[in-house]
């Protein structure tokens, strides 16, 4: 059973240009569970485009992305693309085709990371990858006539199948890195709670619960731990219910909302799931430079302490946690955003002094 014991983990983006110096900066703050690091100041990081190359009819055109479908080349296109996927599907000794490898192109932070793991072995407690969801990138790209893809169930059908290996294609990379816990893929799917919002208008429960569990079960039967990172608010039902082993959310702005969820959340504690709480704030800028590590450590103890009245010991909610950042931090300046990730290594510090304290040795010292 995994659990990380108020260990550290970020998400991806970072407000920098450069993958070599943003790995740096994850190595600095996070060893212990290190990514790789997504810089959506570059063009094609961000976090739809990202994870589109080898997809049939993908198009970028005048600053536009889309997916050309109704091309004469489109159903040959398509033909390969399944040849491809059921090549893979339900076979982790296959080889891997190339469009679903991570791009170079829109990706580098991946190979930076693969070299950063060959010189550092073994010196990492876990790793961690990402993705971004289905219905994210499936409202977030259109056709050409500007109609979102999710809409479409054939192209619905090609990307959960080509997210699916995409984010089983991380896993096995990282499978020779990983040490004490399997590799940690993180999908990023606002829309499993925010389905039927402005944001996701016209997006039903049932498309947003099948098509993210059809991912997450790609990435568990690739020998991956199966994350859900969650910065957005709404029904959390779904995420808590799906075969997923850690969820990552806002507990900084969303945390009594979350607990809502009283009987969803204690099956899914139950059961062994890890919570990665998303205690230090990225989303306003003020909040950020007010805050502290004491005062965000102080605010997760509070936290603790109410959802340990559903029932549940202090000391094994803490096992199950992860301390970590409520969302990215590539929207805020680059001082702040170093910030973040100063604080978020600082609370995890703090939570594990409190309830994981280092063993004395024999002689009588304390391992540092």
């Amino acid at each position: 059973m995994f659990q990380p014991a108020c260990r550290p983990i970020l998400i991806g983006s970072l407000p920098l240009a450069d993958h070599g110096a943003a790995m740096r900066l994850i190595a600095r703050y996070c060893a212990e569970i290190p990514l790789w690091p997504q810089l959506p100041r570059l063009s094609g990081e961000g976090m739809v485009r990202q994870f589109l190359d080898g997809f049939p009819g993908l198009r970028d055109e005048h600053g536009r992305t889309f997916i050309e479908s109704d091309e004469a080349g489109f159903a040959a296109e398509m033909a390969l693309f399944y040849d491809d996927a059921l090549a893979v599907e339900g076979d982790p000794t296959s080889s891997m085709p190339e469009r679903f490898h991570l791009s170079r192109h829109t990706a580098a932070g991946f190979y930076v990371f693969l070299e950063y793991l060959a010189g550092s072995p073994g010196e990492s407690y876990a790793v961690k990858g990402q993705i971004t969801g289905p219905v994210t990138v499936g409202v977030g790209i259109s056709d050409q006539q500007g109609r979102a893809i999710l809409h479409d169930d054939n192209l619905r059908d090609m990307l959960v199948r080509h997210l699916a290996a995409k984010a089983a294609w991380q896993v096995r990379q990282l499978l020779p890195h990983a040490r004490a816990v399997a590799p940690i893929i993180f999908v990023d799917e606002p829309g499993l709670v925010g389905f039927g919002s402005s944001g996701f208008a016209g997006v039903s429960r049932e498309t947003a619960v099948d098509t993210t569990s059809i991912l997450l079960a790609a990435i568990k039967e690739a020998g991956g731990l199966a994350g859900l990172h969650i910065c957005a608010n709404g029904d959390w039902g779904p995420a808590l219910t799906s075969p997923v082993d850690i969820i990552s959310f806002d507990a900084y702005s969303y945390f009594d909302n979350f607990l809502l969820f009283r009987e969803e959340l204690c099956r899914f504690l139950s059961r062994g799931g890890v919570l990665a709480w998303g205690i230090v704030p990225t989303g306003n800028p003020q909040a950020v430079a007010e805050e502290s590590a004491e005062t965000l450590f102080q605010r997760w103890r509070e936290q603790l302490d109410r959802l340990a009245s559903f029932g549940f010991a202090r000391e094994r909610l803490a096992a199950q946690t992860l301390i970590a950042p409520s969302c990215g931090t590539g929207s805020l300046t680059a001082p702040l955003a170093e910030k973040v990730l100063a604080m978020t290594a600082a609370v995890s510090r703090l939570a594990r002094e409190r309830f994981f304290p280092p063993t004395p040795t024999p002689n009588g010292d304390t391992p540092q």
